[in-house]
């Protein structure tokens, strides 16, 4: 319960110390800084900070890309994915290109909106699926893959539609008659995704 708490706190304190999502393909480390001021409120940030109040809070491990394309992610994620995924009923490839698109396998990652983790889950959705911290990124897999199930199964397995209310939320997918709301950002979520998921399964295959 207290975790919980803590999530909205940091919600709160996004729109002063905010910053977006960059995947850096060649750098194998993102550190994570915090601290708590005398309200409470828990700041964050990825940017090396100058305020002597900041702490080193985490230290975790990038994806990168090898020059052919075929993608190198850290192999501490690798159990994760595959429990979450068998356990979920999800394709293990599925939630890879999933989190090679919301953070680039970067379990500190934290969006101008507020999502946070390697699955890029919102507060809400955090709570709903039990995701006490989510920057842990056994959490955050195993609370995302519980989400994009029900979204698969919510739109009739119908993967596009999955994708783009992971990325807009079920309720825009739904608000534009079951189709991929005309949004350039999901739309492009979208394309990529799918672009890892089968590069994925074909370089699988071989």
């Amino acid at each position: 319960m207290v975790l919980r708490k803590v999530i909205s706190k940091v919600v709160f304190s996004f729109g002063i110390l905010f910053f977006s999502i960059i995947p850096i393909v060649n750098s194998s480390y993102a550190d994570f800084y915090s601290y708590v001021d005398q309200k409470g409120v828990h700041h964050y940030t990825n940017i090396p900070p100058t305020d002597k109040k900041y702490k080193l809070k985490w230290r975790t491990k990038k994806a990168s890309v090898k020059p052919n394309g075929i993608y190198n992610y850290p192999k501490s994620y690798e159990e994760d994915i595959l429990r979450a995924a068998k356990q979920h009923d999800v394709d293990p490839d599925l939630v890879k290109a999933v989190i090679k698109v919301e953070s680039n396998f970067n379990s500190s990652a934290i969006s101008r909106k507020g999502a946070m983790g390697i699955m890029q889950l919102m507060p809400d959705t955090a709570e709903g699926y039990s995701v006490d911290n989510p920057f842990n990124p056994k959490e955050n897999i195993d609370g995302g893959t519980k989400y994009l199930k029900k979204l698969i199964e919510m739109f009739g397995g119908d993967l596009k539609l999955a994708l783009a209310a992971y990325n807009a939320g079920e309720n825009a997918v739904i608000k534009y008659g079951f189709r991929i709301p005309p949004y350039n950002e999901t739309i492009d979520y979208v394309e990529k995704v799918l672009m890892h998921y089968n590069n994925l399964k074909e370089n699988n295959g071989k």
